[in-house]
């Protein structure tokens, strides 16, 4: 009775193993891909550190998309496609790639701290067949004592090539870039009207 009992367990615990191992070897791991050469050169806001926080239903690594035509405010995720890291942490990574930012676990001294509120991120299909990448959220930026200096809503949504999670994917990426460049454009236009304060970029302080 006790060698068929261990028996059993044994081979429970091989089946649990193996079935650990097809999920962490198993399907499609996406992240934004590599920097591109010269990105953070173009303006240094070494001053700043970023913060991205997002809803707990988006700070997991699923790839997260709506049906509009089929139950709109119900949230599905790809079985068989994810993420490398939850989408917070993936946005924080490439703007600070494209402009230079600082991280915000206080190791990095900065004068002030971009704090980007994520709402959407995700796949929408309006049709079966027509789908976009929505990448929506409010920043706000903030000087050395947290008090705001400035803020405002962004929106940004791309067409998907596919409707899969690999268009989905693809058209997040080009909305987060878009949005990487908006950002740019509005720390910009805050430094020319004098309201950025001691958050302005090396970049800029050169000219």
């Amino acid at each position: 009775m006790n060698g068929r009992w261990w028996a059993c367990l044994a081979a429970c615990l091989l089946a649990g193993c193996a079935g650990a191992a097809r999920y962490a070897g198993g399907g499609q791991v996406y992240d934004f891909g590599l920097a591109k050469q010269g990105e953070a050169d173009a303006a240094r806001w070494v001053r700043i550190a970023l913060e991205v926080k997002a809803p707990p239903w988006s700070d997991s690594p699923a790839i997260v998309y709506r049906l509009l035509y089929d139950d709109p405010l119900k949230l599905r995720s790809y079985v068989d496609s994810r993420w490398a890291a939850a989408p917070p942490l993936l946005l924080a990574q490439r703007w600070r790639q494209q402009l230079g930012f600082a991280g915000a676990s206080g190791q990095t001294a900065a004068a002030c701290l971009l704090r980007f509120e994520l709402q959407e991120f995700s796949h929408v299909f309006d049709t079966p067949q027509h789908s976009r990448g929505v990448l929506h959220g409010r920043l706000a930026l903030l000087d050395a004592e947290r008090r705001t200096i400035a803020e405002r809503a962004f929106a940004e949504e791309r067409p998907a090539a596919s409707a899969d999670a690999r268009g989905g994917v693809g058209a997040l990426l080009v909305a987060g870039d878009e949005l990487g460049r908006q950002l740019a454009e509005w720390l910009n236009d805050l430094e020319r009207q004098g309201a950025a304060g001691d958050c302005r970029a090396t970049a800029a302080r050169s000219r």
